[in-house]
């Protein structure tokens, strides 16, 4: 099994504390990934300033464009992989220039960039952006994911959806890789299906084990009615951690942190079918080998990459103080065969 970190180019004041980290703190916790064995770093797309954030802080947060963030890491960095989870498809009108900015930026890691693709868990952002434009972001999605499809693999391309129009576009280079891998962001059924149809794999958030498992099997399902073979995809769900001397003292640790507040606001959104099992039971909160064995049973429900790890911390030196536990007291006991 892979196991990632969430970069946080997003995440304060959602996630983390505002302030929480520098463009350098960024590289980083890239480069410490990267020395500790990390599969990849995974950081957010945020354009605008939700409203509960406003209303707790009164410094606005800094929300780092994640495709621009990678052409610094990917400097600073020589094996580490780097994906989005997720780039929000329908803030980004311009699909040609969203694929070129994916295509280029594949060419210029030496093929190291993965694409995690979502609606956006606030709608509010994607009025802010757009306050005349009237969509369905789901279909948003669908429709720009075959578009990226397109541009990255025909020589001429031509669309006429109802999101996005593009005529005769030669857009060169391609991605480096032969397939740039695409995942399919959201917890509900539709963005399983759309895992299942076209994607590479399905990333959905803090999905306790019984239900990952459901989920799992209905993606292999799904992939197998569109005659995929669905033991192909990617099963990548994200996940909070906390790593204490005792299982009591990581549950109170992780329940002082921003991200525990964060997890709250998202039961109206994302996590709205997680239903009354506690944030710390679903997620990896604990002493190692309580995580060490929540781990193991996430991946015989089919978790193939335990994607984007979200330390539950509050500054940026117990944020890589985590990463280094983490990586020397549990992963092995997860990746290893």
């Amino acid at each position: 099994m892979k196991i990632s970190v969430g970069l946080p180019t997003g995440m304060e004041g959602l996630m983390y504390p505002v302030p929480f980290s520098t463009p350098q703190d960024i590289i980083d916790i890239a480069v410490h990934a990267e020395r500790l064995g990390y599969h990849s770093v995974w950081g957010n797309d945020h354009m605008t300033t939700q409203h509960y954030v406003r209303e707790e802080f009164a410094t606005p947060p800094n929300y780092w464009e994640p495709l621009i963030t990678y052409g610094f890491i990917a400097a600073a960095t020589k094996t580490l992989r780097m994906g989005t989870g997720m780039l929000v498809l329908p803030m980004r009108r311009d699909i040609v220039v969203t694929a070129k900015q994916i295509a280029t930026l594949d060419q210029f890691s030496g093929g190291r960039l993965e694409i995690g693709i979502g609606v956006g868990a606030y709608r509010e952002e994607f009025e802010a952006l757009q306050p005349h434009f009237k969509a369905h972001r789901g279909n948003m999605v669908d429709e720009g994911l075959g578009a990226l499809r397109q541009l990255f693999s025909e020589r001429l391309a031509t669309h006429e959806g109802e999101y996005y129009q593009y005529r005769d576009v030669e857009m060169f280079p391609k991605p480096l890789q032969k397939e740039l891998p695409l995942y399919l962001g959201g917890n509900n059924k539709n963005a399983i299906i759309r895992a299942a149809k076209a994607g590479n794999g399905w990333m959905p958030a803090c999905v306790e084990a019984s239900k990952l498992r459901e989920s799992v099997n209905m993606l292999h399902e799904l992939a197998a009615s569109h005659g995929r073979d669905g033991s192909q995809l990617e099963v990548a769900p994200q996940y909070i951690v906390y790593l204490g001397k005792t299982r009591e003292a990581a549950i109170a640790k992780f329940k002082q942190s921003q991200m525990y507040n964060h997890l709250v606001s998202l039961s109206k959104s994302t996590l709205k079918d997680q239903g009354a099992i506690a944030h710390e039971d679903i997620n990896l909160v604990g002493d190692a080998q309580h995580i060490i064995d929540l781990g193991l049973k996430l991946k015989e429900a089919g978790a193939t990459h335990l994607l984007g790890l979200y330390f539950a911390v509050n500054t940026m030196p117990e944020l890589l103080d985590q990463m280094q536990q983490f990586a020397e007291d549990v992963m092995p006991h997860l990746t290893k065969a």
